[in-house]
């Protein structure tokens, strides 16, 4: 496992619920908003407190690979600085020779070299010319090393999301998640693009006006310096004032795009309740904070300029009435007092730009721990040595002793044993979080097992890499997901490269392609971001054509057919039977009519089988899964 695959646990978070199968956040994004969830507005608790010097180090260790490029732009802003540093000295000898021209002649010793003052002009032109191109060379090679770290950034994010487990989107609002790629991202993209040359020019540019300053007046320059320390007194105080609010401001606008997003996906169900009000006043709630840290933090970013202005002006007055002192004493000339005030004037703009420079550091250092977080989180790990291949399996599975909870010290699953033959067809039943869908999710190790163990042909999954073992399963989800797409697309997603044929023989066993020529466009139709433009029911039945066109040994079934129609899910059960003819197979079913036929019905309640035979003898027993039976009939009468 490489350097970069290692798991990172700096800021992990323990996983874990209460009690019963995880209350999601938004991983599991259209179960909570099908159930009704409003909008969540926190993020998840214990987040640790900003530390500035760590995400600035993390930032810069991150930016590792650019050294060299960073060295080009260090080299080449040190270039335009000099250049346009020693342009004010050199201007400043055009103006000497002016007033000792226009004093010969009065004097009548003599005129004013014009030659020369063109030869000066000319070289200042050159000087600020060769500085603007170094300039513009500088500013093209940074935009491209920060898009580059950005893109770098993104393409890392995306992948470490394929490698994190489930539990930390059941935990973590999926707006939170999208505002770091998103916001925080940008946040760092463009700080970095606009600090890190900034902040080179202003120090070179500060240290080259110093040594120029130096060579014309020693004490002029002393008191010019007087303001340096003053201005970072005064910047220190705001930016320790500033970082907070800036803290919170990124942290609030992760809230409120958690907000926005559940909301926006869950509009029909918050007009349903009509609980518009209530989603109103709670955005208005995060807003109003968002609004509060946003202006106090600009607020203060604002301020640091003027004040800045205002120090720098007070050292202005002073080499002022200093230089006309030394200028009556003939201790400096005219053009050197003209050079030294352009100069004083210049060194107050590095040290403005600092002050702004570091109010996008708090910003960036912000948004940059924010997404150094989300690097760091736990991933799901392999055991050293992890088999990647399974090679062909039977689909004898075996539950041994299992326990598990999302909270060690909170059990959902006590003490599970079954054991299945190959090719059987597997009920789970029970009542709501006896823990039927925990076990599916640890067969497929979203989760590991706390205890005991569980096998397939009679090795334990955890030898396997979770990859090879999930590339044996096929599951039909109670909630159906389907992709932005065409419909070829979303069933075709069972199984890449297969054929039309192939896609369209699934969608008539899953009883799906006598909708699909109807509907406009037939297979080549666009689905929306949600599916919407098709009833839930469609959308089920997609679902189960692409498990159909997967044709995986193993099949998990978690209330496939609870959103058709009574003569559609006869249809569909037919399908299934076919489907899970010679294949290993899981259905957890709360509608017990659709599992009579199965080999082996498991009856769960509190994490625990207190029931298992077929169906007749469980009827015949007269326990829990008889008055489960009998009670739906009862509805139904």
């Amino acid at each position: 496992m490489s350097e970069e695959q290692k798991p990172k646990t700096e800021y992990a978070e323990q996983a874990g619920q209460e009690a019963g199968e995880p209350q999601t956040g938004q991983g599991d994004g259209k179960r909570q908003r099908r159930r009704g969830g409003g909008p969540s507005s926190i993020l998840a608790p214990g987040e640790k407190p900003k530390d500035f010097r760590k995400a600035v180090g993390d930032t810069l260790r991150y930016m590792g690979g650019y050294k060299f490029a960073v060295a080009v732009v260090i080299v080449v802003s040190a270039i335009a600085t000099v250049f346009e540093t020693v342009g004010p000295k050199v201007m400043g000898r055009a103006t000497t020779l002016l007033a000792e021209g226009v004093m010969n002649k009065i004097h009548g010793t003599g005129g004013i070299d014009f030659d020369a003052v063109a030869r000066v002009l000319l070289l200042t032109m050159a000087l600020y010319f060769i500085g603007a191109i170094a300039q513009y060379i500088q500013a093209l090679i940074m935009t491209n090393i920060t898009q580059k770290i950005v893109y770098r950034m993104r393409r890392d994010i995306s992948e470490k999301i394929n490698r994190m487990p489930i539990g930390y989107f059941e935990r973590v609002q999926t707006g939170e998640i999208l505002s770091r790629i998103t916001n925080d991202v940008d946040t760092l993209g463009q700080s970095l693009s606009q600090s890190i040359s900034n902040f080179i020019w202003a120090i070179i540019s500060m240290l080259g006006i110093i040594i120029v300053m130096l060579t014309i007046n020693v004490t002029m320059t002393l008191i010019a310096l007087m303001v340096i320390p003053l201005s970072a007194l005064v910047m220190g105080m705001l930016i320790k004032i500033s970082q907070k609010h800036f803290a919170a401001q990124q942290k609030y606008l992760g809230i409120i795009d958690g907000q926005v997003e559940e909301t926006f996906s869950g509009h029909l169900v918050v007009k349903a309740f009509n609980r518009e009000a209530a989603v109103t006043e709670e955005f208005n709630r995060s807003n109003e904070k968002l609004y509060e840290s946003a202006w106090k933090s600009q607020f203060l970013s604002g301020m640091m300029r003027p004040l800045m202005r205002i120090v720098s002006n007070l050292g202005y007055a002073a080499v002022v009435v200093a230089g006309g002192v030394f200028c009556v004493r003939g201790a400096i000339g005219v053009g050197d007092i003209q050079a030294f005030v352009q100069y004083v004037k210049n060194i107050g703009q590095p040290i403005q730009d600092i002050a702004q420079i570091m109010n996008q550091v708090q910003s960036m250092a912000a948004a940059a721990e924010r997404v150094f977080e989300f690097l760091n989180e736990d991933e799901e790990l392999d055991a050293p040595g992890a088999d990647e291949e399974m090679g062909e399996i039977k689909g004898a599975v075996e539950f041994r002793h299992v326990r598990f909870g999302y909270k060690k010290d909170h059990p959902v699953i006590r003490d599970f044993s079954a054991k299945v033959e190959p090719g059987q067809k597997i009920a789970i039943v029970g009542p709501t979080g006896a823990g039927k869908t925990t076990m599916v999710k640890l067969l497929m190790r979203f989760y590991d097992v706390d205890g005991g163990a569980i096998l397939i042909d009679g090795r334990d999954i955890r030898e396997f890499t979770r990859k090879e073992l999930r590339d044996n399963f096929a599951m039909v989800l109670q909630d159906t997901w389907l992709f932005s797409g065409t419909i070829r697309e979303n069933i075709a997603y069972g199984r890449e490269g297969a054929t039309n044929e192939e896609i369209i023989r699934a969608a008539k066993t899953a009883k799906a392609h006598h909708f699909i020529k109807a509907l406009p466009g037939g297979y080549k139709m666009m689905l929306n971001e949600d599916a919407t433009n098709i009833s839930e029911g469609q959308r089920q039945l997609l679902t189960i054509a692409r498990a159909v066109l997967a044709d995986k040994r193993l099949l998990i079934l978690d209330e496939a057919t609870s959103s058709v129609d009574t003569r559609t899910e006869e249809e569909i059960q037919k399908a299934m039977d076919a489907l899970t003819e010679d294949r290993t197979s899981f259905i957890i079913a709360h509608r017990l009519s659709t599992i009579r036929n199965a080999d082996l019905i498991l009856v769960m309640d509190h994490g625990d089988i207190v029931e298992q035979g077929t169906h007749e003898e469980l009827l015949a027993k007269g326990g829990a899964y008889a008055e489960l039976y009998n009670s739906q009939f009862e509805e139904v009468g």
